[in-house]
This record gives C-alpha cells, structure tokens and sequence, in this order.
C-alpha cells in the first residue's frame, strides 16, 4: 500500500547505543531527525497504491466536528451523502507542503464538483482550531474539513502513524456504497480520479 507522510510533524524519537546496556537518548540529532520523514516516505511510497475499504463495501455512517471558512460546524456522513456523492479525502497534516497543495487542487476544482453534484470533505487528525484556520487559508472558504478522530481512522482503516492519516479518496455514492477507494502519497492524482468517478454516477 502506499503511503503519504509529510515533512514535519514527527516530533522527538529516542535510540538506543549498544554497549554499557544502552542509553536512551532523549532526541536524535538534528539530521536525522530530519532526514527520518523523507526515509519514512521513500519506503511506503514503494508499495502499491491500494485503499483499505474495496469499491463496492459500504462506507462507514460517523459524525465529527468541522470548519468550513473559518466556522466550526457538526459534519454528517449520512446527512451530506443523502444531498448526492461525497469525496471523502483523508490527507496527513495540515499546512504541510502536499497536503496544502492538495487542498488547492480540490478548491480550483470546486467549480466541477458541484456541477456533478457531488460534496467534497477534507480528513485530517488536526485540531479543530487548526481546521479553522486551514478551511479559510488554503481551501479559500471553498469546501469545508473535518476531524478524522481515532475512530474514524480505523474504521476507514487510514492510520500511517503517530495518529497521522494516509492520503486516501474516497467517492461515496448516496446509498452509502464505496465507488472509488485511492490511495497514493503523491497528492496530484487524487482529485482528477475523484472528479471522474462522480461524473461517472450520472
């Protein structure tokens, strides 16, 4: 599977020496506390793009906190997917490099969307206050975010690590039915294949 994380956010990792038992230490140095997200992402990148839940299973209904232009809001899985299809799209961090172009990219493509009809929601494990911000700042007030709480990532099954999603898209149809399930850590596929798969419900 592949896999998307970002350059930052991994906080302080302790190692361990050999001889004399071992010392933990309490960081590493800064060099390779840096250069470990770019590792990190090289490695899963590697693997297959492959998302956990198949075309065709049913999207699991869940409720969590939003922010659309700036405004905090309850979101609703099966209230949003009633109106038409939702582009459920998890990303790994707020106002990091891909996931803030990533959020570009699903904003210049409002326009299309909602001629199809369909609801576009960005997923993240940030803050609320963070969300607030990152709705007005980088989605330009155009789709709302929400919340992806610890049971969300599981039951979608987009855990990378350190409570950090993945980089999946969902399409799911009104009855609830998953149309597209992609995932990739290269950010840049991501709304053209949702864009297709909504058209493709008319």
């Amino acid at each position: 599977m592949r896999r998307c994380t970002e350059g930052s956010g991994f906080g302080h990792w302790g190692i361990w020496t050999s001889g004399g038992g071992g010392v933990r230490l309490p960081f590493m140095t800064r060099s390779l506390r840096l250069a470990l997200p770019a590792l990190v992402a090289s490695l899963l990148a590697a693997q297959p793009a492959l998302a956990a839940l198949a075309v065709g299973a049913r999207a699991p209904d869940f409720t969590t906190k939003g922010a659309e232009a700036g405004k905090a809001f309850d979101f609703a899985l099966a209230k949003a997917r009633a109106k038409g299809p939702v582009v459920l799209y998890f990303y790994p961090k707020a106002f990091t490099s891909g996931c803030t172009m990533e959020a570009h990219a699903f904003a210049e493509a409002m326009g299309d969307f909602e001629k199809a009809g369909a609801t576009v929601v960005g997923m993240s494990a940030d803050s609320l206050p963070t969300l607030q911000r990152f709705s007005t700042e980088h989605c330009r007030s155009k789709f709302p975010v929400a919340v992806a709480d610890k049971a969300v990532i599981k039951q979608y099954d987009v855990g990378l690590m350190m409570g950090v999603t993945n980089r999946t898209t969902y399409v799911i149809d009104k009855s609830g039915t998953v149309r597209l399930a992609y995932t990739a850590m290269d950010w840049r596929e991501h709304v053209g294949k949702a864009l297709e798969a909504v058209k493709a419900l008319k």
